[in-house]
């Protein structure tokens, strides 16, 4: 029953803050993040990151982002395809460099120094999706192109790492690793092309209820498995799996069937998670480290993608949103923190003070988002209104 209650509350207090936080002209997922740390160990205690609930937040991720792939344009992805690149491997070149630097100048050692850039040049655009999907702006040429830049970065970072972890003697050959990376692309590529819509065809007829988003959430966690397999984040299997079945027949009722089942509990779940890490304990000692780390994370990653836009025709105001999109931090950056500290990366001494700045750009990236698209979705909505008059 603890259990039970544990999930009232996280369903309870998300809703609520998500919609005070709306009505302070913030997006939802702010108050939703806000709650999750003081529902937390670090103030109230009432909800500890056991197990299961990391479980569910981890599926609350991938529905997430297989949300994201749904509503995502291929043709548009195709387009963007270059200001992708740009905006990935600039939001990777200013954040290493930051951080390289940054933690050489508080005395860590070249190779704790070098890690916490690599950590910095990470994103994860899970929050990112859900903000813009608060500003009605999922789905534009600014939204694909930060998808877009993800999965570059995802894939640059990982491939990082593993010249990392290799040098340490903790990882395999980094041919290897690289191999894996560019066999599961192909994979999925060929699989999305191929066999999801034969999946889709021959399991959605099936008589049994549901069948078929229970036929898309079988495509979404396999790929997310596939994905994890060969050594890339889970949500760039996920993302891949909503963009495959978004070239379908069957994309708008997958999306109008498994919105309920993600943001009736699951998402929720994954949104709390994220502020049941934050720890206030032995926060007085490294202060200066989390603040100079936190502002070189923001104005690393926000100058970087804005550069990356601009050079390939955005204006300022979108390569500024864009840029904004690449801020959080997120899961992704949290697993390679872990990965770094089983790898004696990154020592135990700095490993929390790098998780608060993690949730601290997370927290930061919405406000970003609001700043620089809110304006333009408060135009469209008063477009709308003027219309319907």
């Amino acid at each position: 029953m603890l259990f039970i209650a544990t999930i009232l509350i996280i369903i309870l207090s998300t809703k609520l803050a998500g919609d005070l936080s709306v009505r302070l002209g913030q997006p939802s997922v702010l108050g939703k993040l806000l709650v999750g740390i003081i529902i937390g160990p670090a103030v109230l205690g009432w909800v500890d990151n056991d197990n299961l609930i990391e479980t569910m937040a981890e599926i609350g991720v991938l529905l997430l982002m297989f949300i994201a792939g749904l509503e995502t344009d291929i043709k548009e992805l195709n387009r963007t395809r270059n200001s992708s690149v740009a905006v990935g491997v600039g939001g990777i070149i200013l954040p290493l460099l930051g951080g390289y630097f940054a933690g050489l100048a508080f005395g860590l050692d070249s190779q704790q120094s070098l890690f916490i850039g690599l950590l910095l040049s990470a994103t994860s655009v899970s929050i990112t999706v859900q903000t813009l999907k608060d500003l009605g702006r999922l789905g534009s040429r600014e939204s694909t192109t930060i998808l877009g830049a993800a999965v570059v970065d995802d894939v640059l970072v990982v491939i990082m790492l593993a010249f990392m972890m290799s040098f340490a003697g903790g990882e395999d050959a980094i041919a290897l690793v690289i191999g894996k990376k560019f066999l599961f692309f192909a994979a999925i590529a060929l699989l999305g092309w191929k066999v999801v819509p034969w999946v889709m065809k021959k399991l959605s007829p099936l008589k049994v209820s549901e069948s078929l988003i229970s036929a898309a959430l079988i495509v979404c966690f396999f790929f997310s498995y596939l994905a994890e397999e060969m050594g890339v984040a889970g949500i760039i299997g996920a993302f891949a799996a909503g963009v495959a079945l978004s070239t379908t027949k069957y994309k708008e009722e997958v999306e109008h069937k498994v919105e309920p089942i993600a943001y009736a509990i699951f998402v929720p779940v994954f949104f709390v998670s994220i502020g049941l890490n934050v720890s206030f304990a032995g926060l007085a000692d490294q202060i200066w480290l989390i603040v100079v780390m936190t502002v070189i994370a923001v104005i690393t990653k926000l100058v970087g993608g804005t550069v990356g836009a601009r050079l390939t025709g955005f204006d300022k105001k979108s390569a500024l949103g864009i840029g904004s999109g690449m801020v959080s931090r997120g899961e992704v950056a949290l697993i390679i923190a872990s990965t770094g500290l089983t790898a004696e990366l990154l020592s135990q001494e700095y490993f929390t003070a790098m998780v608060l700045v993690i949730i601290l750009t997370t927290l930061i990236a919405p406000v970003l988002l609001k700043v620089f698209f809110g304006d333009a979705n408060a135009e469209s909505e008063k477009k709308e209104e003027t219309a319907s008059s």
